[in-house]
């Protein structure tokens, strides 16, 4: 691509000043070039905004143009695209300035609007931010649009243009007899009529920014560009809600009245209507900003608030330089009478200007220098003078329509062109098919899921539609589809999975499920297999573990100790079990348990108590033969409880044996029968 425009732009590797080497073209519009360039001695990358070829006078614009860049130079802000350097180069003066990579304002209205209040706010609070600084330092910036923003990769907005839309209409007006400068879609109406600028024009152009970007489309449109300006100095604009409730259907967050004010008092067509300037309207917008945080929907002091047109503390502050209008040596160069169809507006994104004179009209000068006789003059010569007269006065007004049929022919038709039809072109022959029409192009890369990568998706303008002779195309060459690639995300916090995919613009939806082993809130398992490609917002579908089950205590005191076994072997349950005797409680029967009732879960612990039965005592030896009496205090003496069978008579009181037998255990408190002979 830079191959190419080397052969067509001679200033493509020209360094200027020995120190700022011209390495490519990044946009070009009717009044200056935009250069991508390399700073040899600072070893960084800039971008150089040079004057086109044949705008008046070069001494008187250079002039000027180095006056405006020092003002925009001394502009210090974090929202405002920073000026390096100045300098001029075959008396074409240029500006160094700061180079941001990422894309403009417009790109984003192109892909998201309309978008919801909050997103615009957010985004214009910084443009309002830097235009309040310049307009507290005198400097307006009089192109105020989506093209003069700018959106670094990063996410930092910054505006572009400063102070060269002022220099360019000072240098114009001294060299033509009418100037209009600005962009049609977006220019201030006394900007038009008058040719006027003030902070004021800048609030206006801002407002109009805020309706495209809530609404998706311009409030003001015509066929003609002319008709568009007239509508900015007849029409008032329509509150953004009414406009999203026939052309938005799935709008997720509303429009509050308190936006809508915000909006319509900005860009008001009645000048002392609008807020003072960027500083009032930056406090009304960061009010609108922080009610629309707080979930505010509906506050008539707050829409009373954005329809004024200064704040409370700023009522005994002297108006600045830059609102009680322009300087004396602008007035010398601004056009003061009403916009004719002299004025030439071009396409959204060009400044647009006219050299030609006022059309006729039967107030015209013309017409009162011509000679008036009277028709009942009898006198042969003054009839004869009359005839002429009338000549004279007819082929004037031929040559002044004939003028003018020409002038407006060219002013609109003559110097446009259509923009050429390059969807499905490679970008290198939709380069070459654009400088057929005179045209040049810039590239910007898009995802599409229809047009193959390196193909031109399409254009702005369209194609078909009128674009100036010279002027610049924006092309939109595809990366092919738009696929992300799923990551692994089974084993890892549910939290940080979402974040994952919410990082490659993915959705996730999530699953409970219990189980034993994994923590909650770890991902079990993932729809999608990690290493697919998929499209944006596609959803991947997360299970996610809560942990083990929950499971029912049943109670097992006075059952079997086999049968909490079976229980607790089916729900994973730990059983800590433990014996002791018991006089009451049958052997293998629970006693007690820990906890008795309630819910556990899988994996859990149940304590037992399981009864070993009643203490057995062992029935000494050696009894047989012994005297009845000692043999049953020896007995009762190891618990045990006697009686006596007498055999016979039972006359000699010996043991002859005892039941249970010597050498048994039996529980203590057991009878033992005596036998006694």
């Amino acid at each position: 691509m830079l191959t190419s425009e080397r052969n067509r732009d001679g200033l493509i590797g020209h360094v200027l000043d020995d120190r700022y080497e011209v390495v490519g073209k990044l946009a070009r519009g009717g009044m200056a070039t935009v250069y991508l360039a390399n700073d040899l001695r600072l070893s960084r990358t800039v971008a150089i905004k040079i004057m086109n070829d044949g705008l008046g006078d070069a001494d008187d614009f250079a002039r000027r143009f180095d006056a405006e860049a020092r003002a925009a130079a001394h502009l210090s802000h974090p929202n405002v695209v920073s000026v390096f350097d100045q300098g001029s180069d075959d008396g074409r003066p240029y500006i160094v300035m700061e180079y941001v990579q990422g894309c403009t304002l417009r790109n984003l209205i192109t892909r998201e609007a309309p978008m919801e209040p909050g997103r615009v706010l957010d985004l214009l609070e910084p443009v309002c931010s830097a235009l309040a600084a310049a307009h507290a330092a005198g400097i307006i910036h009089r192109d105020v649009k989506p093209e003069n923003v700018l959106i670094s990769d990063r996410g930092e907005v910054k505006v572009a243009d400063f102070g060269l839309a002022r220099a360019i209409t000072a240098q114009s007006h001294a060299a033509t007899t009418g100037l209009v400068i600005g962009t049609v879609s977006y220019i201030a109406p006394e900007l038009v009529t008058k040719g006027r600028a003030d902070a004021r024009s800048d609030v206006y152009s801002l407002g109009i920014v805020m309706y495209e970007m809530l609404t998706g489309r311009k409030p003001h449109t015509g066929d003609e560009p002319i008709q568009v300006a007239y509508s900015h100095v007849h029409n008032q604009i329509t509150a953004p809600s009414m406009e999203l409730s026939t052309t938005w259907r799935d709008a997720r967050e509303p429009i509050t009245g308190y936006v809508d004010a915000l909006v319509t008092t900005a860009a008001n067509r009645d000048r002392p209507n609008r807020p003072l300037d960027a500083g009032v309207l930056l406090a009304h917008l960061r009010q609108a900003r922080a009610a629309l945080a707080r979930g505010v929907t509906d506050d008539p002091d707050l829409v009373a608030r954005m329809r004024e047109t200064t704040l409370a503390e700023e009522a005994t502050t002297p108006v600045p330089a830059v609102e009680r209008g322009i300087t004396a040596a602008e007035r010398r160069f601004t056009p003061v009478t009403p916009v004719s169809p002299s004025f030439d507006f071009s396409a959204d994104g060009a400044p647009f200007y006219s050299t030609g004179p006022v059309p006729y009209s039967p107030q015209s000068p013309i017409t009162r220098s011509l000679p008036t006789l009277s028709p009942d003059d009898p006198s042969p010569a003054r009839r004869r003078g009359v005839r002429w007269g009338r000549l004279v006065a007819l082929l004037l007004a031929l040559i002044v329509l004939a003028g003018g049929g020409w002038g407006g022919w060219y002013l609109l038709e003559g110097r446009w062109t259509t923009a050429p039809p390059l969807a499905s072109l490679t970008q290198v022959a939709a380069q070459a098919a654009a400088q057929s029409q005179e045209l040049g192009v810039v590239f910007e890369q898009e995802y599409s899921e229809t047009v193959p990568a390196g193909q031109v998706i399409g254009t702005d303008p369209a194609e078909g539609q009128r674009v100036l002779r010279d002027g610049v195309l924006t092309a939109y060459v595809s990366r092919g589809p738009e696929r992300y690639a799923v990551p692994e995300l089974v084993g890892r916090p549910s939290q940080q999975a979402t974040a994952a995919l919410a990082e490659l613009n993915l959705d996730a939806t999530l699953t409970d499920a219990y189980d034993d082993t994994a923590p909650v809130g770890q991902v079990l398992s993932q729809g999608i297999a990690a290493g697919t490609s998929v499209r944006r917002d596609t959803e991947v579908a997360l299970t996610v573990s809560q942990g083990p089950a929950p499971v029912e205590i049943t109670d097992f005191t006075g059952e079997s100790f086999e049968g909490a076994q079976a229980w607790a072997e089916e729900n994973a349950i730990t059983l800590n079990a433990t014996e002791e005797n018991s006089d009451s409680v049958a052997k293998g029967v629970v006693i007690r348990q820990e906890p008795a009732s309630g819910e556990t879960h899988r994996g859990g612990a149940l304590s037992l108590v399981v009864s070993k039965g009643p203490v057995l005592v062992t029935i000494p030896s050696g009894l047989r033969g012994k005297g009845a009496e000692s043999v049953a205090n020896q007995l009762q003496g190891l618990g045990f409880r006697t009686q006596y069978n007498r055999l016979v008579n039972g006359q000699l009181g010996l043991v002859l044996r005892i039941d249970p037998a010597e050498g048994a255990a039996v529980p203590k408190g057991s009878m033992i029968t005596i036998y006694v002979v």
